[in-house]
């Protein structure tokens, strides 16, 4: 008798709840999305909520779920989210409770079709009215995050994350990081298995994501609502005052490099523009060029082995929004490991089928919001349909052209 038999008889005894998925189950009969084929009227057998077999369904053996033909994949995996931030502050200046903004904010993730998210939590002192960012709303942040993962729940919807956004120009924001990764390192929460994850980024005007400061002058003149010259005066005394903070940004490229050789963490380079920055990334012991804006940038990385990461949005408009080369254009290129939901939980799911359908292929398109991501960050217990992977499996369903999740079973 084969193990896809045996299945039905080991199944939990205790009946199935709408609160959370079991830790044994069988679901049959859905469309699965492998890392290289989607195998029809599939079935998946789960067991400690690990994945213990995927195969053809048998005739005449029962499953636990009948999935109806829907597509499953695995749970999808977000490494950089600023959603959070703005479920916080849905208006300038209008606050509202971490706890709040946390679990209104997991529901839209888990719509979305996340089990995993990486939320960026900022490590800056260029405190803005619009965004709310600042070293004070980092560290509440961070501290909010680890207080609802450790709370007492039947059904964690949500695993919860942090992506350390450290700006390399912000002495403020250095020492903050700093005294947090030192915290999270002794009491254990940050280990070799278990690394913090760090973008350092330099958002000074006329480099990086703003490289054309023509489409940074439009950015502020547009979300402050002043004239084209006060912008550029604005953009002016912005690029000064961090030209004149140049000298902590290599204090803090030195800090990561340390950090790296200890294997305590991993460092995505955020907005990289050419092989140079690329090169140095790769000195300080960088694992993941997040968001370059030149084919230059993402084809050194992909060279030298690293995770290059892309935004959702980015696919789904078809263009970069501040002017730097499409995502589209470097998934055509094959130098896309991976895709970031930045600030659209959604935009995820969208991104992944939008190439499918320009040619990529599903089970590849997939891999970019699922394995990839996963890789970048440096776990190998979930983003793929394999026997031993996190039974987080995401039932899809695509709906006038648009994929639409109609349910979340996550490994608890």
């Amino acid at each position: 008798m084969t193990g896809i038999e045996l299945a039905p008889e080991t199944t939990d005894a205790l009946p199935w709840t709408l609160q959370r998925a079991p830790q044994n189950y069988v679901i049959g009969h859905v469309r699965a999305v492998l890392p290289d084929r989607v195998l029809d009227d599939a079935r998946i057998v789960v067991r400690d909520g690990r994945i213990a077999e995927v195969g053809p369904s048998v005739p005449g053996v029962r499953a636990d779920v009948d999935g109806g033909g829907l597509l499953c994949l695995p749970g999808l995996v977000d490494v950089h989210s600023d959603g959070l931030e703005k479920e916080r502050m849905p208006r300038p200046g209008v606050e509202l409770p971490w706890s709040f903004a946390l679990m209104s904010f997991e529901g839209k993730v888990r719509a979305a079709g996340v089990t995993t998210v990486f939320h960026g939590a900022s490590f800056s002192d260029r405190a803005t009215a619009t965004s709310g960012r600042s070293v004070h709303v980092a560290q509440r942040m961070c501290e909010s995050i680890e207080q609802w993962s450790l709370r007492e729940t039947d059904c964690g919807l949500v695993d919860h994350r942090v992506l350390h956004r450290l700006d390399v120009r912000s002495e403020a924001g250095f020492e903050a990081m700093r005294a947090e990764f030192e915290r999270l390192v002794a009491t254990g929460a940050v280990t070799t298995e278990t690394p913090a994850v760090i973008s350092h980024e330099d958002h000074t005007p006329g480099i990086g994501q703003y490289a054309d400061r023509a489409y940074y002058e439009n950015h502020i003149a547009g979300v402050r609502g002043i004239s084209a010259e006060a912008a550029r005066a604005y953009v002016d005394e912005l690029a000064a005052e961090r030209e004149a903070n140049a000298g902590i940004r290599d204090t803090t490229m030195g800090w990561l490099a340390e950090q790296s050789r200890t294997g305590l963490v991993r460092i995505f380079g955020h907005d990289p523009e050419s092989a140079v920055e690329i090169a140095d990334l790769a000195a300080r012991g960088g694992n993941v060029a997040e968001f370059p804006t030149t084919v230059e940038a993402a084809r050194e990385a992909r060279d030298r082995g690293m995770s290059v990461v892309m935004g959702g949005p980015n696919v789904l408009r078809g263009k970069s929004h501040s002017g730097n080369v499409s995502a589209g254009e470097l998934a055509d290129l094959g130098l896309v490991t991976a895709l970031a939901s930045d600030y659209l939980p959604s935009s995820l799911l969208g991104a992944a089928f939008v190439l499918a359908e320009r040619g990529m292929g599903l089970p590849a398109a997939v891999a970019l919001v699922t394995s990839g991501p996963a890789t970048a960050v440096g776990l190998a217990d979930r983003g793929a349909l394999d026997a031993g992977q996190r039974a987080d499996l995401v039932l899809v369903a695509v709906e006038h052209g648009h994929p639409v999740t109609r349910a979340v079973l996550r490994a608890v």
